[in-house]
C-alpha cells in the first residue's frame, strides 16, 4: 500500500476523506474512505500496457452527487426491495424509498454514502485494508444495529478480494456487494457492447415493470439471457423482449450454478477482444446482478450510456419478500460472511 493515504476532499461537516492506493507492480487499485468507493483499477493489456478499466469521478463532490453508485460498497441491502416494505418476525418495517416506488441499495444514505474507518494491512496474501462501519438501528429504516467489516486485498496473483463480515444485535436483512463499473477496453467513453460475457448461471429471476423479481426462477436456455457460453454483451441487448424493454437492457439477477461450501466458485468471465483483458469473478454468493449501464449519463452526462457494466455478486433482490429465495435475515449471535474475487488476466 502507498505509504500514506492522500487527502481527497472534505465532507460538508469538515471530516476528511482519504484515497488509498494498493499496488502489486502490475495492478493498481485506488479507493476512498467515503463509501468504500473504488475510484480506479488499472490493469495491463496483452501487450503489457496498463489502462483504466473502471468508471469513476474526478472529485468528491461528484461522488456525493452520483446516483449511479460508481465503485461504491453497497449495503445494508444491495439491489431493490419492493415498496420499501419488509416484515421481520411478524413486525413490519418501512425502508427508505429512493428508486421510484422501491428501496434500492440501502436507501438515501446507504453504505456508499457514509464515511468508513480504514485500517491498512499487509500479510503474505498481499496488500489491503479493512473498512469498518456501524449502522445504527433505524438506519434507512432497518431494524437492529449492524457492525460491518469489509476487507479489500490485492494479491500478488492479480486478484482483488472482497471479504464481507457483519453482526447484528437484532434480526435484520443483510446483502452486501461492490458496484464497480467495468470497461476492459481501456478506451474512455467507449461502450461495452463488444465485450464477451460468460455467466455460470442456467437460471435468472425475471422482473416486473417496477424491476422487482416476480418470484419465478426461469431457465435461460432459449432466451436472450443465455450467457452460459461466451456471448457479446450487445448481441441481444436491444431485442424485442419485455424483460429487456423494462430495464433498457440487462439489469437482472442470475442464479449461479455454484457448489455448496465456503470456497468461492466461478460466477462470470468477461473478456475484451481487442485488449485481451479478462476479468474472472468468483464468489460464495448465490446470485449475480448483471447491469449493462443502461441509465448511465442520465442527469449528469458524466459517463455515456452503456460505457460500463457491473457484475454485482449478491443474494437475490427483494429476498425478504420471497420465501422461495435464499434467506437474508441475519440474527443476533450469527455472523454474515461472504467472499468475492475479481481476477485480472489476459488472453
Amino acid at each position: 500500500m502507498e505509504a500514506a493515504p492522500e487527502l481527497f476532499g472534505r465532507l460538508p461537516d469538515g471530516r476528511a476523506v482519504h484515497r488509498y492506493t494498493l499496488t502489486n507492480g502490475q495492478v493498481e487499485v485506488r479507493f476512498l474512505s467515503y463509501g468504500g468507493i473504488i475510484t480506479s483499477i488499472r490493469v495491463p493489456d496483452r501487450e503489457g500496457t496498463a489502462a483504466e478499466v473502471t468508471l469513476g469521478h474526478a472529485d468528491l463532490a461528484s461522488y456525493q452527487a452520483d446516483q449511479g453508485y460508481l465503485g461504491a460498497l453497497i449495503g445494508r441491502y444491495a439491489n431493490r426491495i419492493a415498496g420499501g416494505r419488509i416484515s421481520v418476525d411478524g413486525r413490519d418495517y418501512a425502508l427508505d424509498v429512493n428508486n421510484g416506488p422501491n428501496h434500492l441499495h440501502g436507501g438515501r444514505t446507504g453504505f456508499g454514502k457514509v464515511l468508513w474507518a480504514v485500517e491498512p494491512r499487509s500479510d503474505p496474501a498481499g496488500e489491503g485494508a479493512t473498512l469498518r462501519y456501524i449502522s445504527p438501528a433505524g438506519d434507512g429504516g432497518y431494524p437492529g444495529t449492524l457492525a460491518v467489516r469489509v476487507t479489500y486485498t490485492l494479491t500478488r496473483e492479480n486478484e482483488l478480494v472482497f471479504d464481507y463480515h457483519a453482526t447484528a444485535d437484532a434480526p435484520t436483512p443483510v446483502n452486501l456487494t461492490q458496484h464497480s463499473y467495468f470497461n476492459l477496453s481501456g478506451r474512455p467513453g467507449s461502450d461495452i457492447l463488444d465485450h464477451e460475457l460468460q455467466l455460470h448461471a442456467r437460471h435468472f429471476t425475471p422482473v416486473n415493470a417496477a424491476l422487482i423479481p416476480t418470484g419465478e426462477i426461469r431457465r435461460v436456455e432459449g432466451t436472450r439471457f443465455d450467457f452460459t457460453a461466451p456471448t457479446r454483451v450487445g448481441a441481444h441487448i436491444d431485442a424485442d423482449d419485455e424483460q429487456l424493454a423494462w430495464c433498457g437492457g440487462y439489469d437482472h439477477n442470475f442464479v449461479l450454478d455454484r457448489e455448496a461450501g465456503a470456497t468461492p466458485t466461478l460466477a462470470a468471465r468477461l473478456t475484451e477482444p481487442r485488449s485481451g483483458r479478462v476479468l474472472t469473478v468468483l464468489t460464495t454468493e448465490p446470485g449475480l446482478q448483471f447491469y449493462s449501464g443502461n441509465f448511465l449519463g442520465a442527469g449528469d452526462g458524466a459517463h455515456r450510456r452503456r460505457s460500463g457494466l457491473t457484475l454485482e455478486t449478491q443474494h437475490f433482490p427483494d429476498s425478504p419478500n420471497h420465501a422461495g429465495f435464499p434467506p437474508t435475515i441475519l440474527r443476533a449471535g450469527q455472523e454474515f460472511s461472504s467472499r468475492t474475487v475479481y481476477r485480472f488476466s489476459t488472453e
